[in-house]
């Protein structure tokens, strides 16, 4: 088995980044979901109900995140983190009051204009801090603005099983991973109660339940059933019949190091 895919989300729920290598640091893979777009009360805008994000294309360099709808409407703004920046309040989930850095008003603006709703781009930066409140942290595991925990692993195999099902098959954009294992067995990844990428250890968070931003062409932001209504037929949690699974999520216990394309996976 193989690490086949790396792809990175520099703001939350806006489209991702795929790459070669990637550092790892506390919150996960570096540059993975440092900033959030927040609506007026501070409260994290996703896909789930601002399906137009899926349009917004982000880049990252050493210096500058920029995000772009086509070449000639872009904006940046700076990667690190600015302690004279003004600080905002806002929340993820269930994580609330967490303090992050406003990136001004040039940027909250070409975002409200192209989302037509008045919203803020905000930053990790020194004063953040989030615990993963799942049953699986343990103490020092830390998230940054992802749903809940630091990664995603889906197999080429699962992906390859479900569009088996479906009339029309979907990219694997579709799920937005992080990390993409070739060279197991459909759904071997839900098995993996630890496993070894490369030199880092990752530990198993539990599996990922579907929303609708599965259903979200990350093209064109159109929205159909599908593989909602498929998944549901197979997939359904057996402790959760709600919960639609594909994908599991990990911790990494490793802390630093780099992954990269091609990394060896073997489950502990």
């Amino acid at each position: 088995m193989h690490l086949s895919g790396l792809f990175v989300y520099p703001v939350k729920s806006l489209r991702g980044c795929a790459v070669t290598s990637a550092p790892l640091d506390a919150l996960g893979l570096a540059g993975d979901r440092r900033f959030l777009v927040v609506d007026e009360q501070g409260k994290f805008m996703t896909q789930r109900s601002h399906p137009r994000m899926a349009l917004i294309s982000t880049a990252l360099d050493a210096t500058h995140l920029t995000l772009s709808t086509s070449p000639a409407h872009a904006i940046s703004v700076t990667r690190a983190s600015d302690p004279t920046a003004p600080l905002r309040t806002v929340s993820v989930w269930q994580s609330e009051n967490l303090l992050a850095e406003d990136c001004g008003d040039a940027a909250a603006g070409w975002l409200s204009t192209f989302l037509a709703t008045r919203c803020r781009l905000v930053r990790i930066g020194e004063k953040f801090h989030r615990p993963i409140l799942k049953a699986a942290a343990r103490a020092g595991d830390s998230v940054s603005f992802a749903d809940a925990y630091p990664l995603l692993v889906i197999s080429e195999a699962s992906l390859a099983d479900l569009n088996d099902r479906l009339d029309f098959p979907l990219p694997m954009d579709r799920f937005r991973p992080n990390l993409v294992v070739a060279g197991c067995a459909a759904f071997a990844e839900d098995t993996w109660p630890r496993v070894r990428i490369g030199e880092a250890i990752f530990r198993a968070g539990g599996p990922c339940a579907r929303c609708n931003v599965t259903t979200t062409d990350q093209l064109t932001a159109e929205r159909g059933k599908e593989p909602l209504r498929t998944l549901a037929t197979y997939r359904r949690d057996p402790a959760d019949p709600t919960d639609v699974n594909f994908g599991q999520n990990l911790i990494h216990e490793t802390k630093a190091g780099t992954l990269r394309v091609g990394d060896a996976v073997a489950p502990l």
